[in-house]
């Protein structure tokens, strides 16, 4: 009886699963029964998906690169559409996006994500999580939960695929061009498609939006891709051999150029001579220097708006503020003169905003939430012909947008985050002793320059075309740092 006894036992404990891929196992064939029992209870073969999908779960957690890839491919081609109650979702690319996020937090919950300690207690992933406790906080007293709470769920589902599954899949410089040359490649088709349909148009100013369709959203998101890539196809050429991989990288460097010039976009254009300005600040250690000298200037212009109501001295006169559609050179010259439409419509949103921080300057008025709530907040002294606003854009500065949806601990934090960021650019560069990990940095830091500066003007962080590639080049100094310590032990 007792050898029986040790028998039983013996043959239970070998039933029970030793490692993950036996966990794995056991776990899909208790979904198969149950739905093989479903399907003969219900008389449906629908039960028949559950197992399907889980098997193609478990593929995507033993190797989940190729949905990455295919999602910065498919980047490109992405389109917002309209979802019930007021919400809207990027497709394919937020969908792909939650795939890799699952897969991510499975991995994590298996012991087997790939991330060690040091990027879990990293600066950037600090920062990141106090800005969504404090994304949270403000969420509880926004004037529209719903919305607040949709940003809250899009900034995890953002973060999770271009922090911590780039930190995974990039294991060396060289995986840092694989990864770009996905988006580069969508990017690079997008250009020719625009160009093509551009060049039917005469090249006209006022042609390019329609041109671009149905792939971006204005001409300004456009640009905005292309000037973000251009760092990454320079660094990339120059990392690559001479041969056939080098011409392409070439080759794809001047597409993106062409794209941006003639994409007739101020700031994308202005933002490529001024990264050369911030390559050589980097150079010589001044981005200290920089970052006090644009605090000292936005904190100055800020008391001289406010004071005595200055402000109201820059107010457009109706009639005179025009969108010169068919000229750009015109369009420049009104800008200068303060009579260009767009630009006196942002002074619209400007003083809107900042008469909602006044208002709420701790909380804010919730994540997600300026339009509509801004209208109520604007002066008609300030009103252009498109301040009906039927797109819903929002302020045109993000830092004015933190400040009006989060207050200023919200604005506090981001603004930390973008200044270590380009500290921590500057200290590895002067670091590192590899022309690959330099590369890698430069790539990285100048991207994210450019978006910074597009930030001045645009909300492009919550676009994923966009968004992405900030997220990217944040998990790709991380990376760097721990190229650069291994490269040069700390004496």
């Amino acid at each position: 009886m007792e050898t029986s006894s040790n028998s039983a036992t013996t043959f239970l404990a070998s039933l029970h699963p030793r490692n993950n891929a036996q966990r794995l196992f056991m776990v899909f064939m208790g979904v198969l029964l149950v739905s093989g029992a479903c399907v003969i209870l219900f008389d449906s073969l629908v039960w028949l998906a559950v197992p399907a999908a889980l098997l193609g779960f478990i593929v995507l957690l033993a190797d989940w690169r190729w949905v990455y890839y295919l999602l910065l491919f498919a980047l490109a081609f992405s389109r917002e559409i309209q979802l019930p109650g007021g919400l809207s979702m990027d497709v394919p690319s937020e969908p792909l996006m939650l795939i890799l996020l699952s897969c991510f937090g499975a991995n994590v919950l298996l012991g087997r994500s790939g991330i060690t300690a040091r990027y879990w207690g990293h600066p950037f992933i600090i920062i990141l999580g106090l800005m969504l406790l404090w994304a949270s906080v403000s969420a509880f007293s926004s004037v529209d939960t719903l919305k607040s709470i949709k940003y809250l769920l899009a900034k995890t589902w953002y973060i999770g695929p271009f922090i911590f599954v780039t930190l995974n899949i990039v294991r060396r410089p060289a995986d840092v061009w694989r990864m770009v040359a996905f988006y580069i490649a969508g990017a690079s088709i997008t250009v020719v498609y625009t160009a093509i349909r551009h060049a039917e148009r005469g090249f006209a100013f006022d042609a390019i939006n329609p041109s671009i369709q149905p792939f971006y959203l204005n001409h300004v998101i456009y640009a905005a891709v292309l000037a973000l890539l251009l760092p990454y196809a320079f660094y990339a050429a120059r990392s690559t051999p001479p041969g056939l991989k080098r011409t392409a990288w070439r080759a794809a460097q001047w597409l993106l150029l062409f794209g941006v010039l003639l994409s007739y976009t101020r700031a994308s254009i202005m933002a490529l001579p001024l990264a050369g300005f911030f390559y050589l600040a980097v150079r010589w250690r001044l981005i200290a220097f920089v970052l006090v000298g644009a605090a000292v200037a936005a904190l100055g212009g800020s008391l001289y708006f406010v004071h005595q109501n200055n402000y109201m001295l820059y107010a457009p006169d109706f009639e005179k503020t025009i969108f010169n559609g068919k000229d750009f050179e015109k369009h420049l010259e009104a800008t200068y003169k303060l009579e260009d439409l767009s630009g006196m419509e942002r002074l619209y949103r400007w003083v809107a905003a900042a008469r909602m921080i006044s208002e709420k300057p701790i909380t804010g008025s919730g994540p997600a939430t300026f339009y509509p709530e801004y209208k109520r907040y604007t002066v008609k002294s300030f009103r252009t012909y498109v301040s009906d606003n039927p797109e819903h854009s929002t302020t045109h500065n993000y830092f004015l947008l933190q400040l009006a949806e989060q207050g200023f601990p919200g604005f506090l934090l981001f603004v930390t985050l973008l200044s270590t960021a380009l500290l921590t650019m500057q200290r590895l560069y002067h670091r590192s002793r590899s022309p690959e990990n330099r590369r890698v940095v430069l790539a990285a830091g100048l991207s994210l320059f450019i978006i910074i500066f597009h930030l001045l003007l645009n909300e492009i962080i919550e676009v994923d075309k966009t968004g992405s590639f900030f997220f990217i080049g944040l998990a790709l100094l991380m990376r760097a740092e721990e190229w650069i310590e291994q490269e040069t032990p700390v004496q």
